[in-house]
Formats: C-alpha cells, sequence, structure tokens
C-alpha cells in the first residue's frame, strides 16, 4: 500500500443501504444528516435522528433512518407481503474483525424476513461501534450483504513542535492511543483537549492540526502538528471595592502574579481559569483571616488586551465590616472530657480578631483532646452567629459524644518499597487498642521521621460495626537510594569532589547503608558505614563504621593527621523520647607537623646561621605541635543519650531536643582522656513559616593518668560551628614576640591554632521568608551567636625565650599562648538559595566582641550539587 500523508478531515460520511424486494423492489433510502444532538428529533416524517455516542459527537454520518417500501400497488402490497426470508447473512470488506462480530450486531439473522426498519437500526448500531468508517447494507437474491471499511488502528501518536508542555502530559489527556482504533471524531476531541491544556498554560494562540500517515494493513501513524503560539500572560491585576487593603497586598494573597520580566521562574503569570477559581477562594480566606466574616467576591473577569497578547484581570470585592470574636461556649456531651477543657484547648480567645482559620483549629484541638481519651466519632459543629450591632461573632461549640471506638484494622497504603514490618513497628497503637489520637499523631511523627517517605498521612474510617475504626497509614516512598558525584566549592573547604552510595533504606527493611569517597582542599576520607535498626527483630539498632581521614590543618595549626579506624554502635530506646546509644571505637593516629624551615645560629659558628626543619631538637624556639608529632593508638568506648520533644522530626516548631555524650578513651592504646559534649535546642513558632530557636553546644574534655589532650582531639570552632569566625579562627593560639636588645616590639606574629579543652557556643536564630515568590526557593535567618574556646592544659601553653645576635643587634624572641577563655560574639543574616544548581548559603556576619589574635570573616557561602 502506498503510504500517504493526509490532513485528517472531519466531513460527512454518506452509506447507503438499499433493499430490494423482488422485481418491484423500490430503493428505500434513509439518512441521518448529524449525530450531534437536536432539540427535536422528529422534526421530519420519514427521518430518524439519535445522538451519537461520546466520540462520535463531531461525525457527520449519512445513514439510513428508515427503509420504505413502495405500496402504491395492489402488486406491491402483496409482494410485501409475502417479503421473501433471508437465506444468509454476508460479511464483506472486514480485516480484523469477525464475521460473527459484526453479525452480533445486526437485528436480523438467517430465516429473518428482509426488514427495512430493522435494516436501518442494524446500520445505526454498526456505525455507532466506530468500529466502521463506512457501512452499506444490500439485498443480493435471498442473500443480505454487509459491506464495511473498517476505521484504521493507530500504530503510534506523535507530537510535533511540543516544547512548552511535557509530551507525557499530553498523552495522558487525549482519548488516542497506540493500538486503538482511529475515528475522526475522536482526533478532533483529542485536539480540543490539547487546545486546552495549552490555555491553562497560558498559551491562547496554539493551533493544534492532526494528520495521519497511512500505513500498511490499515494501520496509520496519527501526528498532531502543534504551533504553540506565544505566552499570554497578564498584564495588570486590578481590584474593585476595596478599602481596608491596597491592591499590592491583595495581590500578594493570590497565586496569580502579573507578567514581569524577571519572574522567569514563575508558572503563574498567566491567565488559568481554574488557578483564577482558586484565587477567589485564596481572597476569601485572605478577608476573613483578618476580621471579614461578611467578605465575598462579587465576580473575577479577565480581558484580552486589545493586542491579544495579554489579559486584563479584575477582582470586584464586598468587604463588609470588620468582626471580632464574641462569646465563645463548648457544649459537650461528653462524659470524660468536661467543657472547661475543651474550652482551654481552643486557640480563640473573646475580644480577638475574628479569624475563620481559628473555628476548624478549635474543631481539631476538641478532637485530638477528645481522642486521647478514646473517643473517635466525635461531632463537632460549631453555631456561628454574627453581631451586626456590635461587630462581634459568638460561637457556640456544640460536641456530641460518640461510642468508644476500638481500631479494628490498620491499613499501610501506598508503600511500594518499605515493607509492612518497617512502618508497623513505628506505630504506637496495635490492633485491637482503644482509639487514641495522640498515639495516632505520635505514630506519624515517628513514621515520618524514618526518612523514607515525602509525606505521611493518618486517617480514621468507620470500621463493620458502630465501635470499629480502620486506620489507613498512606505513605508517599521517597527516593533512599542515590548513586551522586558531588562537585562544589566553599570558603570553608574551597574545591569539593564526593563520591557515594547511599542506600537509607536497603531492600524495604530500613537498613543503612553507606560507601562514600571524598576529597577537598582539606581532607580526604573513604567510609564504609551500616546500621540495622531493629537488630535481632528487637527494638535495638546496631552498626558499624570503617574509614580513613586525612585531615589538613596546615594553614591554621600546620599539621596533618591521618585517622584510620574502626567504629561498633548501638541504640535503644528508652522511653517514647528518649533513647540511649552505646558505641566503641578503634583509632590510628598518624600526625605530622608540616615541614617548616628556620633559621638559627650555628652552635658550631657564633655569628653565623644554619636552616633547620621548625620541629628539629636543635631549634630553641620549637612550635608547641611539634611535641604531638607520632603516631596514636586510642581505644575509646561512649554513650550518647538523647532526648527529643519536638513536634515535627524534620522541621520543628514547637518544642525541644537535647543529646548528651560522652567518650573514654584509654581501654588499652595510647590516649587517655574523658569528653562530654552537651548539645541542645528549643523552637517556638512565631507565626507561619517564622520560627524562633535557640541552640547550645557546649564540650569540654580533659586528660587521665597523666596524659594531656592531644591537639587532634581538643576543639576546634569557627566556620559553620561559629559564624564570623574562620575555622579555627578562636581559642587559644601560639604567638610569637620579637623585641629589640631594649625590649622595644619589632613583630608580633600569629601562630598556630591549638584549639580547647572547653567549648561553649549559643545561637539565637530567627528563620522567616523572604517575601519573594515561591518559586524562587529564597529563604533567609537572622542570628546572634555567642560562645568560647580555650582552657588548655598546663604542659600546652609553655612559653619559651631565646636571643639571636650580640649586642645591640641581639633579637629576643618569645614564644607564648594566648588562652583567655573570654566571650566573643557576632550577628549576621544568612540567606538560603534553592538554586537550578543545588543548594546555596550566604552567611553574612559581623563580630562585635572578639580578641585581637582571633581570625575573622563577615562573608561565607556553601554549595553542593550533585549530577
Amino acid at each position: 500500500m502506498k503510504r500517504m500523508l493526509r490532513e485528517v478531515v472531519v466531513g460527512a460520511v454518506s452509506c447507503v443501504a438499499t433493499v430490494g424486494v423482488g422485481a418491484l423492489a423500490s430503493p428505500a433510502h434513509a439518512v441521518v444528516q448529524d449525530l450531534r444532538p437536536t432539540t427535536n428529533p422528529d422534526d421530519r416524517p420519514g427521518s430518524a435522528r439519535q445522538d451519537p455516542p461520546s466520540d462520535q459527537a463531531a461525525l457527520l454520518v449519512q445513514a439510513p433512518a428508515t427503509a420504505t417500501l413502495s405500496t402504491e400497488s395492489p402488486a406491491s402490497q402483496a409482494l410485501v407481503a409475502q417479503a421473501p426470508v433471508i437465506r444468509r447473512v454476508l460479511v464483506e470488506g472486514n480485516q480484523r474483525i469477525e464475521n460473527a462480530t459484526v453479525a452480533s450486531y445486526l437485528l436480523l439473522r438467517s430465516g429473518d424476513q428482509f426488514d427495512a426498519e430493522r435494516i436501518d437500526l442494524s446500520l445505526k448500531t454498526l456505525f455507532a461501534t466506530g468500529l466502521f468508517a463506512d457501512v452499506d447494507i444490500e439485498q443480493r437474491g435471498a442473500d443480505l450483504v454487509v459491506s464495511v471499511v473498517e476505521n484504521p488502528i493507530i500504530s503510534q501518536v506523535i507530537f510535533e513542535g511540543v516544547n512548552a508542555l511535557d509530551e507525557e502530559d499530553l498523552m495522558d489527556e487525549i482519548q488516542a492511543d497506540p493500538r486503538s482504533v482511529f475515528t475522526a471524531a475522536r482526533v478532533q476531541a483529542d485536539v480540543q483537549r490539547i487546545i486546552e491544556l495549552y490555555r491553562r498554560a497560558g498559551r491562547f494562540a496554539a493551533a493544534v492540526t492532526p494528520q495521519v500517515r497511512e500505513l500498511e494493513q490499515n494501520r496509520v501513524d496519527l501526528i498532531f502538528e502543534i504551533d504553540e503560539g506565544p505566552v499570554t500572560g497578564v498584564r495588570s491585576i486590578n481590584f474593585i471595592g476595596n478599602d481596608a487593603f491596597s491592591d499590592r497586598r491583595l495581590g500578594e494573597s493570590i497565586v496569580t502574579t502579573e507578567s514581569r520580566w524577571w519572574n522567569f521562574f514563575s508558572r503563574n503569570d498567566n491567565y488559568d481559569p481554574d488557578r483564577l477559581e482558586y484565587d477567589r477562594e485564596q481572597l476569601r480566606q485572605y478577608y476573613t483571616n483578618r476580621g471579614y466574616a461578611d467578605f465575598r467576591v462579587v465576580s473575577a473577569v479577565a480581558e484580552m488586551t486589545p493586542d491579544q497578547r495579554d489579559f486584563y484581570i479584575t477582582f470586584t470585592v464586598d468587604e463588609g465590616v470588620r468582626y471580632d470574636f464574641g462569646a465563645i461556649n463548648v457544649q459537650t456531651a461528653l462524659d470524660r472530657v468536661p467543657a472547661e477543657m475543651l474550652l482551654a484547648a481552643i486557640p480563640i480567645r473573646e475580644g480577638e480578631l475574628f479569624q475563620a482559620d481559628l473555628i476548624e483549629d478549635s474543631i481539631d484541638a476538641m478532637n485530638f483532646v477528645a481522642g486521647s481519651v478514646g473517643y473517635a466519632n466525635v461531632d463537632i459543629r460549631p453555631r456561628v452567629e454574627r453581631d451586626a450591632d456590635n461587630r462581634v461573632v459568638n460561637i457556640t461549640f456544640e460536641v456530641n459524644e460518640g461510642p468508644r471506638v476500638f481500631i479494628e484494622r490498620i491499613n499501610i497504603v501506598n508503600n511500594t518499597q518499605t515493607r509492612d514490618e518497617v512502618i508497623r513497628r513505628e506505630l504506637r497503637t496495635v490492633e485491637g487498642d482503644a482509639f487514641n489520637r495522640v498515639l495516632l499523631d505520635r505514630s506519624r511523627s515517628r513514621v515520618r521521621a524514618l526518612g523514607f517517605f515525602r509525606e505521611v498521612t493518618v486517617e480514621e474510617r468507620p470500621g463493620s460495626a458502630n465501635d470499629r475504626a480502620i486506620v489507613d497509614v498512606t505513605v508517599e516512598e521517597d527516593t533512599t537510594g542515590e548513586v551522586s558525584f558531588a562537585a562544589g566549592f566553599s570558603t570553608t573547604d574551597s574545591l569539593l569532589f564526593d563520591l557515594s552510595l547511599t542506600q537509607r533504606n536497603l531492600a524495604g527493611r530500613g537498613q543503612y547503608l553507606r560507601v562514600r569517597a571524598s576529597t577537598s582542599s582539606r581532607s580526604q576520607q573513604l567510609e564504609l558505614r551500616f546500621l540495622e535498626p531493629r537488630f535481632l527483630g528487637r527494638e535495638l539498632a546496631a552498626g558499624f563504621d570503617v574509614y580513613s581521614l586525612r585531615s589538613d590543618f596546615a594553614d591554621e595549626s600546620s599539621f596533618e593527621n591521618q585517622s584510620t579506624g574502626l567504629g561498633l554502635r548501638s541504640f535503644f530506646p528508652l522511653t517514647e523520647n528518649t533513647s540511649l546509644g552505646i558505641n566503641y571505637s578503634f583509632v590510628q593516629d598518624d600526625l605530622d607537623v608540616v615541614d617548616a624551615s628556620v633559621a638559627i645560629d650555628d652552635p658550631g659558628s657564633p655569628g653565623s646561621t644554619i636552616f633547620v626543619d621548625q620541629c628539629s631538637p636543635l631549634n630553641p624556639n620549637r612550635a608547641l605541635i611539634c611535641f604531638q608529632e607520632g603516631s596514636f593508638l586510642t581505644s575509646l568506648i561512649g554513650y550518647n543519650f538523647n532526648w527529643d520533644r519536638r513536634d515535627d522530626p524534620v522541621t520543628p516548631t514547637r518544642g525541644f531536643d537535647m543529646q548528651l555524650r560522652q567518650d573514654f578513651a584509654g581501654l588499652g592504646g595510647d590516649v587517655q582522656y574523658v569528653r562530654s559534649e552537651l548539645e541542645g535546642s528549643v523552637y517556638y513558632g512565631l507565626r507561619q513559616d517564622v520560627v524562633a530557636s535557640f541552640r547550645l553546644n557546649t564540650g569540654y574534655i580533659f586528660g587521665w593518668g597523666g596524659e594531656e589532650v592531644r591537639i587532634n582531639d581538643r576543639f576546634f570552632k569557627g566556620g559553620q560551628s561559629f559564624r564570623g569566625f574562620e575555622v579555627a579562627g578562636l581559642g587559644p593560639r601560639q604567638i610569637l614576640r620579637v623585641t629589640d636588645a631594649n625590649g622595644n616590639l619589632v613583630n608580633e606574629i600569629e601562630g598556630d591554632a591549638l584549639g580547647g579543652n572547653v567549648y561553649g557556643v549559643g545561637t539565637f536564630e530567627l528563620t522567616f521568608p523572604t517575601g519573594l515568590p515561591e518559586q524562587f526557593g529564597l529563604s533567609a535567618a537572622a542570628f546572634a551567636e555567642f560562645g568560647t574556646v580555650g582552657v588548655l592544659d598546663e604542659g600546652s601553653r609553655r612559653t619559651t625565650v631565646f636571643t639571636s645576635g650580640t649586642g645591640s643587634s641581639a633579637q629576643t624572641f618569645t614564644q607564648f599562648v594566648e588562652d583567655s577563655a573570654s566571650l566573643r560574639a557576632t550577628a549576621g543574616v544568612s540567606l538560603f538559595w534553592e538554586s537550578p544548581f543545588g543548594p546555596v548559603q550566604f552567611d553574612f556576619s559581623q563580630p562585635f566582641q572578639r580578641e585581637d589574635y582571633d581570625q575573622t570573616e563577615t562573608f561565607r557561602f556553601s554549595t553542593r550539587r550533585q549530577f
């Protein structure tokens, strides 16, 4: 078959059924002019109309509506009375469709008499199937012959010219599919659906031209040629009738935005009728949450600009008057929950500004209180009465008692990867327990804290009896496996590269596995980590770490350290909000002081100098770090205690959390110390998306058995851990002071950071939205940090003095340690950007309390992108 490319034309197809009755039969033609719905299907005698199926709505078909035999003479009337009998029913022209299938749609069978009316109905029935492009029914002698032309089969659906939309979204919207039957009416309906999608995307000039490419075996390729046209934007948004709030404030409350050249990330700056309806609801919520209980949107109109490129959108509003909350009452039929308890739980107070959302919040709060004592089916109905004279809204909550409910069944829904038992073991209630809203909310928080799911919802519905409830725990699986290569730059680590394989939910069992290799200008690391959250089927997590870490602190403290170690750890819950962990580590540390040549007086030749390594025994002014050089084994055991009372483990707005850690080194090995650290945070939500928090981190380490704390075990703060100071920028520091023969200061050099045995850092932070559109991905925080690092061992604070030269040219070199554990403080702003290249953080800070030898920074940023 020759392949052709032709345009789909939706037009009229003529189908004529001719019925002959003997030699005197006259042709009977029945015509269906239009299958689209009409108001009067019986307008003309001798014709019939019917409504087509939905996919035939636009198809104009001519088909027999009646079959009329001539009865003008007595002879013909006699012949009608003696109409011949159908001997056979023959089907012609069908390729894919079986003869029996075609015959099944006919109202005539072999042995029936020829009947024009039944032939007419059979013809209509065959067309209604949508399987045929043409149908003809005729009499050949004693045979009824049905000739059909089958509609082709769609081989593939092709979209050309698509850039603004996703082809998968288009395929989901249209009816045409590969291997489905092609009909012109269905294609035309698909064209309208595609145009509607483009209109919703702001492209009202989009044009769609359907074409077919004919193939062998009655198959076609369906091609939609799309001219997307320009984006139709929103030139302006106007409000009429608003006195209480400005156009700008109302514009910020709705989703649709005006088109501006800088809104290249926005998808809401075009006209969408569905979005406009949503904006009406947004305006209603905005006003009713600010006291305007009678507010309504009179109209929302979109008008095309004269140049046909944009829309003017106009909202006409009726604000009404402003109300406060009046009398708030609770009428309860619950035996175990008095009205006073419910009233105390709701957030509404008499005399405060009316906010409609607080009514729903009050219902939720009372449901929570009632659920905590076993009431599942509590019916709470607010009776709202507006007092226009006093401009107050009086509310009475009617709380009706339901039966005590037990959990009949718990369903885990949509966990396509995570096993049921991983989720069920986090639930604080089981099947058969009394329904308890508090435990269900706690269960949701625990499941969400796993970090395996984007969203977790817990909903109840009626069970098999009035005192039974079914709980559905619905999860949305998140990506837990990652093979990533990361590259980035930061002011702390400069260039960095990271290659890792991570699976936080291995085989759906909740196990954690990580293999990582990373390198930067400061460190190189190899790591293997594994954690089993339910070791031996008990509420006991156990895991191990194997790692190799090389750290470069040459710029800060003149040393490099290679650590190779093995760690074992486990933890288990003590109560609902507390847990205890135990860990053991065995680590080999190799500390090397960077090579640096220094000039000293030649002991064998007075008056001349020689160059030796800074850690040479010949150097009378050896740096204190030189006494730390060498290889050491550390064997330590420790524990950590966690207490978590946050309302949400991911984005907390209320509550606190605390961690206490202690490590005891000296179970063998060469190092002996006790290290203790305490961390805690408190969160308080001031309003939506505005959260105040306070964090306190403190630690103390000391040696035992005559051992002093080594430099690589001390605390170093700065950079991200204390914004406003460089990494290791505050705390004890070695100073070299040079004076002349008369004791006058020649120079003072700030040397290595030595770290401290004690630290304490506190942070006040207020996170808030920037006010920019959400699609910009920007948020911010204002912070103030204060703290200190210091208190070295006596041996690490030794002072050395030596003199070089003689007479008036002599110079005295005094090396000592500044170890003032004085208070440092900074303040600043952090800006967080979820950029297309990955998360970026900018810190702007200004120290206002510091020591002269501290090293500060006022700006730092970090970013990382995975690809």
